[in-house]
């Protein structure tokens, strides 16, 4: 998965819960080639962020235009006001893990 992510991309992942549940995360790979995951749906529209464009690491939503910072999730552009999760993710060789069980809180950023 790291090489199907170039820098300043993003690609849909459908991924599954301990529960069984399935999520939809985007993984972002910023300008500067870090990894994130955010969920996937924009908090304002229900509009696929994982399509929207990448600029350093904000993603911006394609239908109306908030844009999210992956790292952190909180949005900087209206009309979006609540922030997405975010997850953690590390590099496994070639491949990006993602940790959806465990959702990114202000406590454990």
């Amino acid at each position: 998965m790291v090489d199907d992510l170039e820098p300043g991309t993003a690609m849909l992942a459908e991924l599954t819960l301990e529960s069984g549940a399935d999520i939809p995360v985007a993984v972002v790979r910023c300008d500067d080639g870090g990894f994130y995951a955010i969920d996937d749906l924009c908090t304002h529209g229900e509009v696929s962020l994982s399509e929207g464009e990448i600029d350093g690491c904000m993603v911006e939503c394609w239908a109306h235009g908030s844009r999210f910072d992956v790292r952190t999730g909180e949005p900087d552009e209206l009309p979006a006001m609540t922030p997405v999760k975010t997850y953690p993710t590390r590099v496994d060789g070639e491949r990006v893990l993602v940790d959806v069980d465990r959702p990114r809180t202000k406590e454990n950023a």
